[in-house]
């Protein structure tokens, strides 16, 4: 068994989901993920929190991911407390209770020529 690898707590400053989309098919809709790697022997259990230039912040959303898998957080599809609004500069803190890797991308879709986007989040401890 190896040590778990990453952090607690990530933090995403730049976070923006393009209101228009081309192309058919889920696979084509503009959005923004969360990639989220659990190397531990335990589930994850993850809080989403977003923040706004000008609004309080919303969340947390939960999300599980279960021991030495991977997950995909569209920001697209948390619903709950509110759906994060599409159009509308934000950031993220997603924090942890065992730690995790967190990359972030966007897929921008709203010309043909679409644009992705990939980075690690910054990792606050």
């Amino acid at each position: 068994m190896n040590p778990p690898i990453g952090k607690t707590c990530w933090a995403i400053a730049e976070g923006y989901i393009p209101a228009g989309s081309t192309g058919e098919g889920q696979e084509f809709v503009s959005h923004e993920t969360a990639c989220l790697l659990n190397t531990s022997d335990q589930e994850a259990h993850v809080e989403i929190t977003i923040y706004f230039s000008d609004r309080e912040p919303v969340g947390p959303y939960p999300v599980t991911v279960p021991a030495r898998r991977t997950k995909h957080v569209r920001f697209n599809d948390l619903k709950d407390p509110e759906p994060v609004p599409l159009g509308t500069e934000y950031a993220s803190v997603i924090q942890s209770d065992v730690p995790i890797v967190v990359q972030h991308s966007r897929l921008d879709s709203r010309q043909a020529e679409n644009a992705l986007l990939s980075t690690i989040a910054f990792a606050v401890s």
